[in-house]
Protein backbone atom coordinates (compact mmCIF):
# COMPACT_ATOMS: atom_id res chain seq x y z
CA UNK A 1 0.00 0.00 0.00
CA UNK A 2 1.11 3.30 -0.86
CA UNK A 3 -0.34 6.22 1.58
CA UNK A 4 0.40 9.79 0.39
CA UNK A 5 0.01 13.03 1.75
CA UNK A 6 -1.71 15.30 0.01
CA UNK A 7 -0.95 19.26 0.37
CA UNK A 8 2.95 19.46 -0.28
CA UNK A 9 3.25 15.88 -1.75
CA UNK A 10 0.46 15.89 -4.91
CA UNK A 11 0.78 19.76 -4.99
CA UNK A 12 3.25 22.50 -4.27
CA UNK A 13 1.75 23.30 -0.71
CA UNK A 14 -0.05 26.72 -2.42
CA UNK A 15 -3.62 27.20 -1.64
CA UNK A 16 -5.52 30.14 -3.07
CA UNK A 17 -8.44 31.08 -1.41
CA UNK A 18 -11.49 33.10 -3.23
CA UNK A 19 -13.27 35.56 -2.25
CA UNK A 20 -16.31 33.09 -1.20
CA UNK A 21 -13.57 31.10 1.09
CA UNK A 22 -13.17 28.55 -1.78
CA UNK A 23 -9.93 26.52 -1.70
CA UNK A 24 -7.99 25.79 -5.00
CA UNK A 25 -5.16 23.45 -5.40
CA UNK A 26 -3.17 22.72 -8.43
CA UNK A 27 -2.70 18.76 -8.86
CA UNK A 28 0.07 17.85 -11.16
CA UNK A 29 -1.28 15.84 -14.20
CA UNK A 30 1.63 13.58 -14.19
CA UNK A 31 1.31 12.12 -10.83
CA UNK A 32 -2.19 11.66 -11.71
CA UNK A 33 -0.56 9.31 -14.22
CA UNK A 34 1.72 7.84 -12.04
CA UNK A 35 -1.16 6.80 -9.72
CA UNK A 36 -3.57 5.54 -12.07
CA UNK A 37 -0.33 2.83 -13.26
CA UNK A 38 0.30 2.30 -9.67
CA UNK A 39 -3.56 0.93 -9.29
CA UNK A 40 -3.28 -0.82 -12.56
CA UNK A 41 -0.43 -2.86 -11.31
CA UNK A 42 -2.27 -3.79 -8.17
CA UNK A 43 -0.60 -1.21 -5.82
CA UNK A 44 -3.29 0.25 -3.37
CA UNK A 45 -2.71 3.95 -3.29
CA UNK A 46 -4.44 5.99 -0.10
CA UNK A 47 -4.57 9.49 0.62
CA UNK A 48 -4.03 10.70 4.45
CA UNK A 49 -4.13 14.85 5.30
CA UNK A 50 -4.58 16.73 7.87
CA UNK A 51 -6.37 19.34 5.39
CA UNK A 52 -9.79 19.29 4.53
CA UNK A 53 -11.01 21.41 1.62
CA UNK A 54 -13.01 20.10 -1.03
CA UNK A 55 -10.37 20.11 -3.89
CA UNK A 56 -8.56 17.11 -2.62
CA UNK A 57 -12.06 14.70 -2.38
CA UNK A 58 -12.73 15.68 -5.73
CA UNK A 59 -9.14 15.34 -7.40
CA UNK A 60 -9.57 11.69 -5.31
CA UNK A 61 -12.95 10.89 -6.76
CA UNK A 62 -11.38 11.54 -10.28
CA UNK A 63 -8.34 9.34 -9.82
CA UNK A 64 -10.60 6.40 -8.28
CA UNK A 65 -9.05 6.79 -4.86
CA UNK A 66 -10.85 4.33 -2.29
CA UNK A 67 -9.39 5.48 0.69
CA UNK A 68 -8.97 9.51 1.28
CA UNK A 69 -8.66 10.49 4.79
CA UNK A 70 -8.99 13.97 5.01
CA UNK A 71 -8.88 16.55 8.11
CA UNK A 72 -6.66 13.76 10.10
CA UNK A 73 -5.54 14.75 13.37
CA UNK A 74 -3.42 11.58 14.31
CA UNK A 75 -2.32 10.48 11.04
CA UNK A 76 -0.41 7.64 12.97
CA UNK A 77 -3.60 6.09 14.50
CA UNK A 78 -5.38 6.91 11.31
CA UNK A 79 -2.65 4.87 9.23
CA UNK A 80 -2.84 2.13 11.41
CA UNK A 81 -6.67 2.23 11.30
CA UNK A 82 -6.24 1.78 7.32
CA UNK A 83 -4.44 -1.16 7.67
CA UNK A 84 -6.41 -3.23 9.60
CA UNK A 85 -9.50 -2.08 7.54
CA UNK A 86 -7.26 -3.51 4.07
CA UNK A 87 -5.26 -6.28 5.97
CA UNK A 88 -1.94 -4.85 4.96
CA UNK A 89 0.57 -4.98 6.96
CA UNK A 90 3.08 -2.52 8.65
CA UNK A 91 5.96 -3.63 6.60
CA UNK A 92 3.94 -3.79 3.26
CA UNK A 93 2.80 -0.24 3.84
CA UNK A 94 5.03 3.07 2.49
CA UNK A 95 4.02 6.54 3.11
CA UNK A 96 5.02 9.84 1.04
CA UNK A 97 5.38 13.31 3.22
CA UNK A 98 6.71 16.45 3.46
CA UNK A 99 6.45 17.87 6.85
CA UNK A 100 7.02 17.35 10.51
CA UNK A 101 3.18 16.30 10.93
CA UNK A 102 4.27 13.21 8.77
CA UNK A 103 7.13 12.26 10.41
CA UNK A 104 4.52 10.84 13.33
CA UNK A 105 3.93 8.37 10.86
CA UNK A 106 7.50 6.58 11.31
CA UNK A 107 6.58 4.00 13.94
CA UNK A 108 3.56 2.77 11.94
CA UNK A 109 5.05 1.99 8.72
CA UNK A 110 7.75 0.28 6.71
CA UNK A 111 8.91 3.08 4.60
CA UNK A 112 8.88 6.45 4.81
CA UNK A 113 9.86 8.61 1.65
CA UNK A 114 9.16 12.53 1.34
CA UNK A 115 9.52 14.85 -1.48
CA UNK A 116 13.20 16.71 -2.46
CA UNK A 117 11.70 19.89 -0.72
CA UNK A 118 10.44 18.46 2.55
CA UNK A 119 11.54 19.80 5.86
CA UNK A 120 15.10 19.04 6.96
CA UNK A 121 14.16 16.23 9.86
CA UNK A 122 12.19 14.52 7.26
CA UNK A 123 15.04 14.30 4.68
CA UNK A 124 17.31 13.02 7.30
CA UNK A 125 14.65 10.57 8.88
CA UNK A 126 13.02 9.17 5.51
CA UNK A 127 14.34 5.94 4.09
CA UNK A 128 14.19 7.49 0.74
CA UNK A 129 14.16 11.32 -0.86
CA UNK A 130 12.55 11.69 -3.84
CA UNK A 131 14.52 13.85 -6.56
CA UNK A 132 11.27 15.85 -7.52
CA UNK A 133 9.85 18.74 -5.33
CA UNK A 134 5.92 17.99 -4.13
CA UNK A 135 3.49 19.07 -6.67
CA UNK A 136 5.96 18.67 -9.30
CA UNK A 137 6.05 14.70 -10.42
CA UNK A 138 7.34 13.83 -7.21
CA UNK A 139 4.67 11.28 -7.02
CA UNK A 140 5.13 10.47 -10.79
CA UNK A 141 9.08 9.70 -10.34
CA UNK A 142 8.48 7.17 -7.55
CA UNK A 143 5.50 5.16 -9.74
CA UNK A 144 7.82 4.30 -12.05
CA UNK A 145 10.78 3.33 -9.90
CA UNK A 146 8.10 0.93 -8.00
CA UNK A 147 6.99 -0.54 -11.80
CA UNK A 148 10.92 -0.81 -12.86
CA UNK A 149 11.14 -2.49 -9.32
CA UNK A 150 8.36 -4.71 -10.17
CA UNK A 151 9.42 -5.28 -13.92
CA UNK A 152 6.86 -3.50 -15.64
CA UNK A 153 8.31 -0.33 -16.28
CA UNK A 154 10.12 -1.63 -19.72
CA UNK A 155 6.82 -2.66 -21.38
CA UNK A 156 5.12 0.61 -20.52
CA UNK A 157 8.32 2.82 -21.63
CA UNK A 158 8.26 0.04 -25.19
CA UNK A 159 4.29 0.19 -26.20
CA UNK A 160 3.17 3.59 -24.20
CA UNK A 161 -0.25 3.19 -22.05
CA UNK A 162 -3.91 3.79 -23.37
CA UNK A 163 -6.45 4.97 -21.00
CA UNK A 164 -7.34 8.32 -19.83
CA UNK A 165 -4.41 11.06 -18.48
CA UNK A 166 -5.23 11.78 -15.46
Amino acid sequence: MLVLDVDGVLTDGGLWTTESGEVLKRFDVRDGLGIRLLQQAGVEVAWLSGGKSGATEQRARYLGIRHVLTGVRDKPAALRDLQELLGVKQAESAFVGDDLNDLAVRPAIGLLLCTADAVAPLRQRADWVLDRNGGDGAVRRLAEEILRARGSWSDLAEAGWRDRND
